[in-house]
């Protein structure tokens, strides 16, 4: 499962040229963070494997000619204090749009593969309750339906970031579930590929997750998520189960939101039932009532545009859908595309307006300026998810103005 916000497996491949950027340390440091690096796993990591069941010779296997990735992102080498590259904070904030970008190519595939396994589908609907389109939708995003390179050696990326990575910690626990995966589960330490986050095989999973959530549906005896198919939709199924995906219900419906409806209203924690935001006057944009029993179950705002795009009211199922990745764009091509596997080519109604001319430095610097006013944006980091989109909008009702919780050049010149 790919851990960085927003961003799946096909999104890190597209990036790595982002990530292979970083200043590259000269060879003597590198040749020394090598040196530490072994010594690292002998003296610090190899104790606590084997205090965890882990036997000498798989951790030698594991870790066989693997030398530190130091062309990785989010690194801090020894003696500095900080991550070599600040280029994520430099790069242009994207449009929402841009995101749905290669939804068509993820639909397609996603029918075609409908087909082809509509009996293993239905089996893993009937064991999972989780809709086969979601299911199909999620193995495209992640791998392209397994097409997609994975390049790199999971225990170098997994010890590199365990050694070196501003989360040391989670990555530590991260390599010690790969080592548990050769040990007790019985995969080849060479079939483990991973993107540059390590997340692995064709659902993007961690390590931990793996663990957790990977299926043996196939009955080979062994959970496969690189090479079988069954054994990757069953997982994926797996997982958000296992997260509380709720049978029966939708994920959310595409809304016209009338003028005096706040777009502050949005989030998680402000959800009402279907029938209140009804009241309030939220249409589906289809001109079909919500099912009946959606009508008495809780439903939340959601604006990923603010008022430059689509809304919808959205179930706790889409928050399902963020637990898989946490980003709401991430949610929303996947209820979305999966909607479009199963029942046909439904485009957004209200389209994407053109927002943007700002880099992710200026989102931040807005957000610290929120902050600084007693706004809770959810951390400056770039990223405009809820906190940030209903403090904006907070924010412009306070200052007397017309609320689109949605920043913009002009807007974050003025809050900041």
């Amino acid at each position: 499962m790919g851990f960085v916000r927003g961003l799946s497996a096909a999104a890190f491949l597209t990036a790595l040229p982002l990530a292979l950027s970083l200043l590259a340390p000269l060879p003597a440091a590198a040749q020394n963070v090598t040196t530490l690096f072994q010594q690292w796993l002998r003296s610090d990591l190899w104790p606590e494997a084997r205090a965890r069941g882990i036997s000498e010779a798989t951790f030698n296997a594991a870790f066989a000619g693997v030398k530190p990735n130091l062309k990785l992102p989010d690194l801090v080498l020894p003696g500095e204090s900080a991550p070599r590259s600040d280029k994520q904070h430099q790069a242009e904030f994207r449009q929402p749009s841009a995101y749905f970008a290669h939804i068509d190519g993820v639909v397609s595939g996603g029918r075609a593969r409908a087909r082809a396994y509509a009996s293993t589908l239905a089996a893993i609907e009937h064991s999972f309750g989780v809709p086969r389109g979601i299911v199909l939708a999620i193995w495209g995003r992640e791998s392209g339906f397994g097409r997609a390179e994975i390049p790199y050696s999971a225990f170098e990326v997994l010890g590199t970031k365990a050694f070196l990575a501003t989360r040391k910690e989670m990555f530590r626990g991260e390599v010690l579930a790969a080592l548990e995966m050769v040990e007790k589960r019985g995969i080849r330490p060479e079939a483990m590929r991973s993107s540059w986050a390590g997340a692995m095989g064709q659902p993007q999973f961690m390590p931990t997750s793996y663990l957790k959530y990977a299926v043996d549906f196939d009955g080979d005896g062994r959970a496969d998520i690189w090479n079988s198919v069954p054994d990757t939709l069953a997982s994926i199924a797996n997982y958000l189960a296992s997260h509380g995906w709720i049978q029966g219900r939708d994920w959310g419906f595409e809304v016209a939101v009338p003028q005096g409806v706040s777009c502050a209203l949005e989030g998680p924690d402000r959800g009402r039932p279907i029938a209140e935001w009804v009241a309030m006057g939220i249409r589906r944009v289809s001109g079909k009532s919500f099912p009946e029993h959606e009508l008495r179950g809780e439903g939340y705002l959601m604006m990923p545009a603010g008022r430059y795009g689509p809304a919808f009211i959205v179930t706790p199922n889409f928050y399902r859908l963020k637990d898989y990745n946490e980003s709401d764009l991430y949610a929303l091509f996947v209820g979305h595309g999966g909607d479009r596997i199963m029942y046909g080519d439904m485009h957004f109604a209200e389209g994407w307006k053109t927002v943007g001319g700002l880099s992710r430095a200026d989102v931040a610097a807005m957000q610290r300026a929120l902050e600084r006013q007693g706004f809770d944006v959810g951390g400056a980091d770039g990223l405009v998810g809820f906190k940030t989109r209903r403090s904006i909008g907070q924010w412009q009702q306070q200052a007397g103005m017309k609320p689109t919780c949605f920043p913009d050049r002009d807007l974050t010149a003025r809050i900041r």
